[in-house]
């Protein structure tokens, strides 16, 4: 018989799949009965090299055996043929079956093969002739190196030597279906089915993950998160896909059995949530239906929460819960779909195609896997065909949606560079425009700049000479008193700042008033303007200050200048208004000053005023005791003053 070859499933009802297994094809076959009375399969070269046992097994009626001693002291007739009935139960303790083998004339090689993966545990007794020879234990609550042959399924080799009878007895627990395809195979014939349902398998998985890995990098390029969610889909799927086949087991968790209990509550809800999502995405819901877009993701998180809480109760209750779960879902979206498509929603329609025929294959299957109907077909062809029109149906949903987005898309470009194109002539108009404006402009300011400049100049012409007017005194051409006044201030903070010594010159004509009494006020005006030339030509620092202090009183500021300096420079001064030579009309002007020099480091703001007052003081000094003399100020000078 052919074996059964699991197919890959895109929808939520693939938890029924995961516990269906072969159809069984009875083969010609002679029996005998042995001395337990039970019948016995007889074998011989020209018997075909795969037999399906399920006629050939016997199911023990007594309850909770759990020992092969207290299974031989039961009597033969508590023994009876095994029906479908016995294996629509979900979940079964201490099932007993059995099946007799001999080969009356020949040497044989067999294996037998049980090929439902997901059975908890199998204990299996191999009796020749009535004595124990071999136990074995298998099962998916067992690690997987624990098997006789390492395969998917469960393999069970021995040898048949001619007149030996060989009894088999297997004791069954699960929590799942305990469905038991059981076929009886030579090791050439099995070799070749087992490659050919790896590569089928293989290539089912490959494909799954071939789609789930494309959609991601589709998803990840076009942020899109309806390719997303069915990448969750398809690789929850894939994962789903390869625990049913045992691959999952042999090559991911082989020495993690306990992963076999609970893979189960957690991938199918998450693959419902994905599913939900992917549905969501794809009937547009947020656009049509609000309630629609309620309920979905109202599920999706149902979903999504029964996969955290289902591994921590019990698989039984789990698997009930998971019925409900996928019957609810897929009539909801099923529901959903022929709704939005009577709507008129072109995917909308095609997912309802899909929806329904995956909705029909899986009932069917159903069906025919609990017994409630035989209509000669493979237990897992409905489906499959269920199967294969919604991939068809997804991939063009896919496809259209994709080229729906790709038009509007494109048709947005469209809108966007003849947007573009009218911006760059309205700008380009603009432009043009703006350019004549700015030639305009341009010649105006051109014109603007031109006056301007002219009264600039106008203005900075009277603004300079504004400035001398207010900072030189017009009669001697020196600076006048307010420039002093601030000049002091600014030259003593720089003082007190950098810790330099500053000096103070006070000049004063000698016996001025005789030169405007005996020469007259012009031969004094005359004086002045020439002892204003003669200091400022005498002063070689540009920092140094000479200003007209008032009347016949002139005042010298010098910076970083120590009290030799300044009587050195008051004494040049002195020297050079004495020797000067001053006619007025023909007579001669005698002409000598004297001088109060003060200097000190200024440490307070009050301190430049007193500056100027001790060279005030010294000048009183220097008139006093003669004129013509330059006079420092001491402090011996400061108390004979206050002694007068």
């Amino acid at each position: 018989m052919p074996l059964k070859i699991y197919s890959v499933n895109l929808s939520q009802q693939f938890f029924i799949l995961i516990l269906l297994s072969c159809i069984a094809i009875p083969l010609t076959s002679t029996s005998m009965a042995n001395t337990y009375g039970h019948p016995t399969l007889e074998l011989s070269k020209q018997t075909s090299s795969s037999i399906d046992l399920h006629n050939w097994l016997l199911i023990q009626t007594q309850q909770n055996i759990d020992n092969l001693t207290a299974l031989e002291r039961l009597p033969s007739n508590s023994w009876r043929n095994l029906t479908s009935k016995d294996t629509r139960l979900l979940g079964a303790s201490n099932m007993w079956v059995t099946f007799n083998v001999t080969a009356p004339d020949d040497y044989l090689s067999r294996i037998i093969a049980l090929d439902n993966p997901l059975l908890d545990s199998i204990t299996l007794y191999h009796k020749i002739d009535g004595k124990l020879v071999n136990t074995v234990k298998m099962g998916d609550s067992y690690e997987f190196n624990k098997r006789p042959l390492q395969s998917n399924t469960f393999l069970f080799p021995f040898e048949l030597t001619p007149g030996e009878n060989h009894q088999f007895l297997f004791n069954i627990n699960t929590n799942g279906n305990p469905n038991l395809p059981l076929v009886l195979w030579s090791s050439n014939e099995l070799t070749q089915v087992i490659e050919t349902e790896n590569l089928l398998n293989g290539l089912q998985i490959g494909t799954l993950v071939a789609i789930g890995i494309f959609s991601l990098f589709i998803a990840l390029a076009s942020n899109s998160f309806s390719f997303s969610y069915y990448t969750g889909y398809v690789l929850s799927m894939t994962v789903l896909m390869s625990t049913v086949h045992g691959v999952s087991f042999r090559y991911l968790w082989p020495e993690w059995p306990q992963m076999q209990n609970v893979i189960f509550p957690i991938i199918i809800p998450m693959i419902l949530g994905f599913n939900l999502m992917f549905s969501e995405k794809v009937l547009q819901l947020k656009y049509f239906d609000l309630t629609m877009l309620k309920y979905c993701r109202l599920m999706a998180a149902t979903c999504f929460m029964l996969t955290i809480i289902l591994p921590f109760i019990s698989y039984g209750l789990a698997i009930w819960i998971l019925m409900l779960a996928v019957t609810i879902v897929c009539l909801a979206l099923t529901i959903f779909a022929i709704i939005q498509a009577i709507k008129g929603h072109q995917n909308a329609r095609l997912y309802a195609i899909g929806r329904i025929s995956l909705l029909f294959g899986s009932v069917i299957s159903g069906a025919i896997y609990f017994g409630l109907f035989d209509i000669g077909l493979a237990m897992q062809t409905p489906i499959m065909l269920g199967v294969t029109i919604e991939v068809i149906t997804m991939a063009a949903v896919l496809a259209i949606r994709y080229n729906d987005e790709r038009k509007a898309k494109l048709a947005i470009q469209q809108q966007a560079l003849e947007q573009a194109e009218r911006l760059r002539e309205t700008r380009e108009e603009a432009l043009k425009a703006e350019a004549e404006a700015n030639e305009r402009l341009e010649q105006m300011v051109q014109e603007r700049t031109l006056e301007l400049e002219i009264t600039l100049r106008e203005l900075g012409e009277v603004n300079q000479k504004l400035t001398q007017q207010n900072t030189v005194d017009s009669l001697t051409g020196v600076k006048n008193r307010g420039v002093f006044d601030k000049r002091l201030i600014a030259e003593g903070r720089i003082s007190r700042r950098q810790q330099t010594p500053m000096a103070i010159l006070m000049l004063d004509i000698d016996k001025f008033k005789e030169i405007n009494d005996r020469y007259g006020h012009l031969a004094g005006d005359h004086t002045l303007q020439i002892i204003g030339r003669t200091l400022s030509d005498n002063l070689k620092r540009p920092t140094d200050l000479v200003s007209r202090f008032g009347g016949e009183e002139f005042a010298i500021i010098l910076p970083n200048t120590d009290e030799h300096g300044a009587i050195q420079v008051a004494e040049t001064i002195r020297q050079a208004i004495e020797n000067l030579a001053i006619k007025w009309d023909s007579l001669d002007i005698p002409l000598t000053i004297s001088i109060g020099v003060s200097v000190a480091i200024i440490d307070s703001d009050q301190h430049p005023t007193m500056l100027l007052a001790q060279a005030d003081k010294a000048l009183y000094q220097a008139k006093r005791t003669g004129r013509n003399k330059v006079c420092p100020y001491t402090l011996e000078l400061e108390n004979n003053k206050q002694s007068e």
